[in-house]
């Protein structure tokens, strides 16, 4: 019982979301209404006024054509009305040749499945098969009514891709940014999170292998991005919303920042697998004393909010965003400043220990190339 009141709570929320802002909720919200639309118009045509004979072919093929992209409408169209017209020719041959359905069948099905995986009919091969069963199981067999039926798919297939291209066609771009940045603020939060336990000097086992945790599964999150911006660029292809000039396609600032976000996720599960190894007590290396980690939680801090200038720097329009570059070179040159410093520091403070040097001096370098990273130096 608790779990359908949880889902139902989420059901409203995200209702209410759809209805309050832009986002994930009011595309599929919007995504929906435009489905059932096709649907409609389709069947409206094809069943009420011109009473054909096989009608509910049109509207099904509407419905799931209305994909999430004007370009997945349009290539997935074309596929399964090619998937459909030859399930259906291969069929009604077959039916007529042999006057015997269960015998069509038996020979056709094979056919049409393995015509199915045919690489240019992509996903849609699955068609050829149904447009095969549609035929075999509506007797009687005819030219016409075949005929009709392909017909029927081609409008359903224009009808579904219209409504998609000319009612509020998708894109997304929002959902790109923001797939972004959840990614930088997940970092800025690791970093500064990881920074408050060195500042502290507290090293607990427990929370150091949750932070780690967390950084590993950052990674999963800037795969995300890259997904998004492509996602988004598809979103753009064969659009109008593209050709009035009302969005435009995600530049080189996207790829840039789903670059660097790489970087700041190699970082981060570096400085919290060197945080984690630090909490164990069975190793022999010793944990690095306050002259070092406070520096080093400094640094940390320092990157959060170089993370977070830098996304502003990309995203944030006019003045605002070219202002946060400026700031950002300043803090990036202030990093800079800080890991040589700590570079002179780490080898007085672990001269017996080599192991331990190789292991912050590796956590330096990976510092020093986020750095470099952020600005272009």
């Amino acid at each position: 019982m608790w779990r359908a009141r949880r889902h139902a709570a989420a059901a409203v929320a995200a209702g209410r979301r759809a209805c309050a802002e832009p986002g994930r909720e009011r595309d599929l919200a919007a995504q929906a209404v435009k489905a059932a639309l096709a649907a409609w118009v389709a069947w409206a045509v094809a069943g009420w006024w011109l009473q054909a004979p096989m009608a509910f072919v049109a509207p099904w093929v509407a419905i799931v054509l209305v994909e999430s992209t004007v370009y997945r409408s349009v290539t997935h169209g074309l596929q399964q009305v090619a998937a459909i017209a030859t399930g259906t020719v291969v069929a009604t041959g077959a039916a007529l040749l042999l006057d015997s359905t269960m015998a069509a069948m038996s020979l056709v099905l094979p056919a049409a499945v393995l015509m199915g995986n045919w690489r240019r009919l992509g996903s849609q091969g699955v068609y050829a098969a149904t447009g095969a069963l549609f035929v075999l199981t509506s007797p009687p067999v005819t030219v016409a009514a075949s005929a009709a039926r392909v017909a029927e798919a081609v409008f359903g297939a224009v009808v579904g891709i219209a409504v998609n291209a000319l009612i509020r066609p998708p894109v997304y771009l929002r959902s790109t940014r923001a797939a972004l940045e959840d990614a930088a603020g997940e970092a800025r939060d690791i970093l500064d999170a990881a920074a408050d336990g060195l500042a502290s000097g507290e090293w607990d086992a427990r929370a150091a292998g949750a932070l780690h945790e967390r950084a590993l599964r950052l990674g999963r999150l800037v795969d995300q991005a890259r997904a998004a911006v492509g996602w988004s660029r598809e979103s753009l292809r064969v659009n109008p919303r593209r050709r009035t000039g009302a969005v435009s396609e995600p530049g080189r600032d996207y790829d840039d920042a789903v670059t660097v976000l790489d970087y700041v996720a190699v970082h981060t599960a570096g400085v919290t697998r060197a945080v984690l190894e630090a909490c164990d007590g069975d190793r022999d290396e010793p944990r690095p004393g306050p002259h070092v980690t406070e520096p080093y939680a400094a640094f940390l801090h320092k990157s959060a909010y170089a993370i977070r200038l830098y996304t502003t720097s990309r995203f944030a329009p006019g003045e605002q965003g070219r202002q946060a570059g400026r700031e950002l070179r300043e803090v990036v040159d202030d990093l800079v400043r800080t890991l040589e410093d700590l570079r002179h520091r780490l080898p007085r403070a672990v001269p017996d220990h080599p192991d331990a040097l190789a292991t912050y001096g590796t956590l330096l370098t990976q510092a020093r190339r986020l750095a470099d990273q952020l600005v272009d130096r």
